[in-house]
């Protein structure tokens, strides 16, 4: 075929149309035939597969003869292979250019006009500059030369040809608008500058078309747009296409009267497309997925602008895939969601471009979007985003109840849901850290170029540990050693420099939190659904005072605000507007007063939700507050802010004065509770170093109450301590006999007549039972009394010897104790809680003259507090103070005589441990100590009736006594035994 055509002149090409005759059809026909092989010829492979060497020589030209030829034997030289193949594509460019000048005149009029015809000649003539073969930019430059010196380059000449063939069309034009988009931007794609400037108008004139035919250019933009992202994907376009498409395109639409505003919209539109594209091609084979991810969510969020669909769900999937390979479950569901957000509950269709994965079978919008949400789930699981996971579950269950009434796939839903609200409480999560990152310098990709963004550390990720990765990907990079912005020399340099710094979210709590929630909730929303950040900066300002250095610490808050929360659909988001405030010293010291009163009260709440937490942070956090042995403690405010000159010189800070003592008294029930905590978990080891906290923070607590009055957080912590399932809480009911029982209500009185709330040293033992019970069980108390003159002789008698060692330990002391009151702890168990352990100890300091139970009965007001491993039933005495009326002042330092008990078997046994007492002596009985309930069967009535009798203890012999054991006293009480007690049966104390 090469060999004939090369042998025709002009002449034979007329004389060949010429015996067709008036035939139409047949000279049609010839050419269509002609077109097709030609196209096949050029674009398919005409010699058997293992005919290496033609193949080779067919598709790729004269690279053949001088890779391949030296192995088959043959001696192929590069100029002669390379002519030989130029002269066979210019026979074929010479005949395509004569069937060309047969189209202009038998078939271009409106009655000949042959559509078809011209189609193939289009595709035929775009597919021969196209080869492979023809690329003269991928050959040597000596080939090249040679090449242009003999041949030119033909791709130019076709390309000629087919700009001028276009604009012989006229009115038939608009004929191949949209089709002949794609062919067209292919070959103006060619990387040839002449060819380029030549061709690209061909688009202005289709805009042009188009316009005057419908009024606007819509159909050939989408195809432009939709061809563009497939031809730079693909590898063709560069920057220099870019900007001859900006300026070529912008000189014709500015010219002409309706399309210069349009037009240049659109020009600016497929500009901004470009430049993505071009990015996404640059480092879509790179190894660092993140710079990946950034440029495939440029372009997705750019084809969400203009709203195209398909292209926009089509970059949905592969940023997916990417999150997918490096783990990054949270985010690949909030990808997903993206498209589960296009569709509907609806029984509609799902169009094709809906559907773009094969694993998703749905004939309906509805089907697919439930199929996505099951997929969502799985994956925000996979994160540890069970917040999200619940919304989107309520979403679907809806669905399947009111919907489509699949019940079975609603109970598994709801089983999910439930471990997820599991996990929430019960689960910690690890907290990430925020960086914010600044790329300065030309030596920057664009999309990242002198830009600041804030990313998402991964779980446990330091600062040094991101840095060190960020350094990686950019190995050329400088770390900038400050953290202000730097100035244009530094951004318009070529060089690169990473600016990184930790910078803390700002929380955004959703409006439904409306009342104090449980710290484990509200830790999530600390570090996720965040959009803002903040990096504080100290700053001195005025003359530095040695003293104090809070006085002119002024702070330089910066604010950044992200384009979208994080998390998100990437692990980072670019920064869109920075903002800068100052906070004075005083407002620097009410915030810092504010964060540590809440990280008190934080840890408190997570000690009292799982008491397995070690003590080591708590300790940590309350001693470096009691006693602030480096930094002085709040203190440095009173110095600074509490003082008259200070309040002569700023009179406008009154109310943030009292704002910031009013937080320094509310420290104090925090670390109250926290102190009592502590207490109850530390080891033997650490008991001395507990003292010693405990000292200082008495001492901390007088002087704040003096100074700042007495603040109580009673309501706060037993609302939280109250607030958990009913199979958790004690049940504090009556018990099922009617015996007479006393409760007595032990309150701390301050010095302005103000109750002190659990939290400030102590919990307050409130009537557990009707008034009419309590009114009962003091009548049987005060006729106890009446016979106290009958019982004298027994008393004396049981209590001669230990009486005198604490008459004298006791008159020693300057503590006036008070009158010992009827004091009854009542406890009603239940069957369901956890086994108690077999001792609760009652310790007694000396040293600091009280005795304690942890914790305190609560109020009746109030819900019970929740049963742990290590919780104890504690109250103090204080020489301040008030025991059901009785003041101290009303209290005699004799402790009155020990009442008449019936029997010995009255008092019980009073220590079971062994190491407390002596080995040969059994102590007297009234030494013995335990009370328990009558069992409610299998007993006789008489040991019943004796073990239902008012089991009494004199608690202050039993403090004499063993204080000669032993400076910490520790009487064990047996509480709940399964072997001793019944549900239902009670504990009675009375001293």
């Amino acid at each position: 075929m090469t060999a004939i055509l090369r042998q025709m002149e002009d002449y034979h090409y007329a004389h060949l149309i010429k015996t067709f005759g008036k035939m139409r059809s047949d000279v049609v026909d010839f050419l269509m035939e002609t077109f097709i092989m030609f196209k096949n010829l050029i674009g398919k492979n005409v010699y058997p597969f293992d005919w290496v060497i033609m193949n080779m020589m067919q598709n790729k030209g004269n690279r053949a003869g001088l890779f391949l030829g030296p192995f088959w034997g043959l001696n192929y030289r590069e100029d002669k292979e390379g002519t030989d193949l130029m002269s066979e594509f210019r026979v074929f460019l010479r005949a395509i250019n004569q069937y060309a000048d047969m189209l202009n005149k038998k078939f271009l009029d409106q009655t000949n006009f042959e559509l078809q015809l011209w189609n193939n000649y289009f595709h035929l003539a775009v597919a021969f500059l196209t080869q492979e073969s023809l690329q003269l930019e991928n050959f040597s430059s000596a080939k090249r030369a040679k090449i242009l010196n003999k041949y030119g380059d033909m791709r130019r000449q076709i390309g000629f040809e087919i700009r001028d063939m276009w604009y012989n069309l006229g009115q038939h034009k608009i004929k191949f608008i949209p089709e002949m988009v794609g062919p067209i931007l292919e070959m103006t794609l060619i990387p040839e500058t002449e060819l380029r400037k030549a061709t690209i108008p061909i688009f202005f004139d289709m805009m042009q078309c188009e316009f005057h035919s419908t009024r606007s250019f819509q159909r050939f933009e989408n195809e432009i747009i939709t061809k563009l992202d497939h031809e730079v994907e693909g590898g063709r376009g560069d920057e220099q296409y870019k900007v001859l498409f900006d300026k070529i395109l912008l000189e014709h639409c500015r010219k002409h009267k309706y399309l210069a505003k349009s037009g240049e919209t659109f020009v600016k539109l497929v500009v901004r497309l470009m430049e993505r594209l071009l990015d996404y091609r640059t480092i879509m084979h790179d190894e660092n997925k993140e710079n990946r991810m950034s440029c495939t969510v440029n372009v997705l969020n750019f084809y969400k602008e203009i709203e195209r669909e398909e292209m926009y769900i089509r970059y949905l999937y592969k940023l997916c895939d990417l999150h997918k390979e490096c783990d990054n479950y949270t985010e690949a569901a909030y990808t997903l969601l993206l498209h589960a957000k296009l569709l509907k509950w609806s029984e509609e269709a799902c169009a094709a471009h809906l559907t773009q994965r094969d694993g998703y079978q749905a004939a309906t919008q509805g089907q697919l979007k439930d199929q996505l949400y099951q997929e969502i789930i799985h994956y925000f699981d996979k994160g540890k985003m069970w917040e999200e996971a619940i919304a989107l579950g309520k979403e679907l269950a809806e669905q399947y109840e009111n919907e489509m009434f699949d019940y079975e796939q609603l109970s598994e839903l709801l089983r999910k849901q439930a471990q997820f609200y599991e996990n929430i409480v019960k689960v910690i999560r690890p907290k990430p850290d925020y960086f914010a990152v600044g790329y300065y310098g030309q030596g920057f990709p664009t999309f990242i170029r002198n830009k600041v963004f804030i990313y998402r550390g991964k779980e446990y990720e330091r600062r040094e540990d991101f840095e060190a990765r960020l350094l990686t990907q950019f190995p050329n990079a400088e770390k900038m050693k400050t953290t202000s912005p730097p100035g244009d020399d530094i951004k318009t340099s070529s060089g690169q420099y990473i600016q990184c710094f930790t910078v803390k979210p700002k929380l955004d709590l959703p409006s439904k939190f409306h009342r104090p929630v449980s710290e484990q909730i509200v830790s999530f929303y600390r570090v996720n659904e965040v959009q803002r950040f903040e990096y504080s900066r100290p700053v001195r300002k005025g003359e530095k005072n040695p003293d104090n250095e809070f006085a002119n610490m002024w702070i330089e808050r910066t604010i950044y605000v992200t384009a979208y929360k994080l998390p998100g659909i990437l692990r980072w988001f670019e920064v869109k507007s920075v903002f800068m405030v100052e906070i004075s010293p005083l407002e620097n010291a009410i915030e810092t007063m504010q964060l540590t009163n809440d990280k008190i009260n934080n840890m408190v709440q997570q000690h009292l939700n799982d008491p397995n937490l070690p003590i080591n942070p708590l300790s940590m956090l309350l001693n470096g507050i009691v006693d602030p042995a480096v930094m002085g403690g709040f203190a440095n405010y009173e110095k600074a802010f509490f003082t008259d000159k200070y309040m002569h010189e700023h009179p406008e800070d009154h109310d943030k004065i009292e704002k910031l003592k009013d937080l320094i008294a509310w420290q104090i029930p925090f670390l109250a509770e926290g102190i009592r905590i502590h207490g109850e978990k530390v080891t033997e080891a650490l008991r001395p170093f507990h003292e010693r906290m405990e000292a200082c923070f008495r001492q901390l607590k007088d002087k704040v109450e003096k100074q700042y009055g007495v603040r109580a957080i009673l309501s706060s912590l037993e609302e939280r301590r109250g607030s958990r399932p009913r199979s958790m809480v004690r049940s504090f009911t009556m018990p099922s006999s009617s015996r007479p029982l006393s409760v007595a209500s032990v309150s701390s009185l301050s010095s302005d007549s103000t109750p002190s709330r659990p939290g400030s040293d102590g919990f307050v033992l409130e009537p557990l039972l009707p008034k009419k019970m309590h009114s009962r069980s003091q009548d049987k108390l005060d006729k106890d009394d009446l016979d106290k003159d009958k019982k004298e002789k027994k008393k004396e008698k049981r209590n001669s010897k230990h009486q005198e060692i604490f008459d004298k330990e006791f008159k020693s002391t300057d503590i006036s104790l008070q009158q010992a009151e009827a004091v009854i702890l009542s406890e009603t168990i239940s069957p369901l809680r956890p086994q108690r352990p077999k001792s609760q100890v009652l310790n007694v300091m000396s040293s600091e003259r009280r005795f304690s139970v942890s914790p305190g009965a609560p109020s009746s007001q109030l819900s019970p507090p929740p049963i742990t491993p290590r919780t104890k039933l504690a109250f103090s005495i204080q020489p301040n103070l008030e025991l059901n009326g009785m003041s101290s002042s009303d209290i005699p330092d004799v402790p009155p005589p020990l009442p008449l008990k019936g029997s010995t078997a009255d008092y019980g046994n009073l220590l079971e441990s062994q190491d407390l007492i002596s080995p040969t002596t059994s102590p007297p009985a009234h030494q013995r100590w335990v009370g328990k309930g009558r069992k409610s069967a299998g007993v006789n009535s008489e040991q019943a009736a004796r073990e239902d009798q008012l089991l009494q203890v004199n608690l202050q012999a039993v403090m004499s006594f063993m204080r000669q054991q032993s400076q910490i006293v520790r009487v064990q009480c047996y509480l709940a035994l399964p072997e001793v007690f019944n549900p239902g049966d009670h504990l009675i104390v009375i001293s």
